[in-house]
């Protein structure tokens, strides 16, 4: 069952990074041939919509948009000077035919379809769980075992007077590593000062006093405000995980230019199914907040200028519109061939890795 509900969450990301392509590929007029749910082989025609042929198809990973001309041949390009009337209607429907800035539209859709979905599903928590709201109070809410806090007498729920921000708490912590700190906490017994000594090597996943810090509450809002409150939350979220993983991008990217390897925080396929698991028996908020997350990734991802990817395919209509005609179609389709064995054959290495791991 663990299995089907993940092939389900990376079908949904898929499919809704398609339908993007799919709804601006309409709007602009353009023809699309088949909206295949799975991958080929194909198993069932399902239905026929404006001209589009929606299909069930065997491999049930994700989805995938077939438009009109969006690999151009040869012979489609040549039969464009033909002069029947006909010819020339079909050719102008075709993704190739289409103005630069519509194409790049078309492209962009896909990622900016994964944005609102992440967008949607954390406001989807944040309405259900309440809106993180800055309090200008540092609470303790974790207290690890054996460690300085826990030595000195800090519990979970006390609060650290004098820090607003837990910034600025664990400024002063890492200031004073090795030295006696004075704190002055509120707990449930009033007001006390407790003196604690940093760690200056402390154990991996764990900080300087050994603690978990928040700064902020999640607070419940009238009914009406919760929806839009999570929205916008919702969006500041997406936003911040994107930059995260443009991060983590680039350092596998500099870590395999300098021979490092990929960093271990990378997982394949099935890296992201043992996390999944694990999410999943956290309840179904943490599981759509985990959907939220890799519908990010994946929008990131497909906006890299790397040959197959959505922004492979932008940097070539960049060239186009910088020489004022296309590249041939064997080049494209060379560099993007290229690119997909190199992204294939990370993702198997990964994918190894993954498994020796389990």
């Amino acid at each position: 069952m663990q299995v089907v509900i993940f092939l389900l969450i990376l079908s949904l990301l898929i499919l809704i990074h398609e339908l993007g392509h799919f709804i601006a590929a309409k709007k602009f007029g353009m023809d699309v041939e088949e909206f295949g749910i799975g991958f080929p082989p194909r198993l069932k025609k399902l239905f026929v919509w404006k001209g589009t042929l929606f299909s069930l198809n065997l491999l049930p990973i994700g989805g995938f948009v077939k438009i009109k001309g969006e690999v151009a041949d040869s012979t489609s390009e040549e039969s464009a000077l033909g002069s029947s009337a006909t010819v020339r209607g079909e050719i102008q429907n075709m993704f190739w035919d289409k103005p630069i800035w519509q194409r790049a539209v078309v492209l962009l859709a896909g990622v900016f379809g994964n944005f609102v979905l992440g967008v949607v599903l954390f406001g989807v928590v944040y309405s259900v769980m309440g809106v993180p709201t800055q309090m200008g109070k540092v609470r303790i809410v974790e207290v690890s075992e054996s460690s300085p806090a826990a030595e000195a007498g800090i519990v979970e729920g006390d609060v650290v007077k004098g820090f607003k921000e837990s910034g600025d708490l664990i400024k002063m912590i890492n200031e004073n590593k090795g030295q006696e700190v004075v704190l002055v906490v509120m707990g449930e017994d009033g007001e006390r000062n407790v003196r604690v000594i940093p760690r200056e090597n402390p154990p991996e996943g764990e900080g300087s006093l050994g603690v978990l810090l928040s700064d902020t509450e999640l607070v419940k809002l009238p009914w009406w405000q919760m929806p839009v409150k999570g929205v916008v939350v919702g969006t500041k979220e997406a936003y911040a995980w994107g930059s995260e993983i443009v991060k983590g991008l680039w350092g596998m990217v500099a870590g395999l230019a300098n021979g490092e390897g990929v960093s271990e925080d990378v997982a394949g396929p099935v890296g992201i199914y043992k996390i999944s698991a694990k999410v999943n028996e956290m309840g179904w908020l943490a599981s759509l907040q985990f959907m939220g997350i890799l519908s990010m990734n994946l929008a990131v991802l497909n906006i890299l200028p790397l040959p197959a990817l959505d922004g492979g395919r932008l940097v070539f209509l960049g060239l186009e519109m910088i020489i004022g005609k296309r590249l041939k179609n064997k080049i494209e389709g060379w560099v993007h061939g290229v690119g997909m064995i190199l992204l294939l054959g990370l993702m198997v290495l990964v994918t190894i890795r993954d498994i020796i791991k389990l």
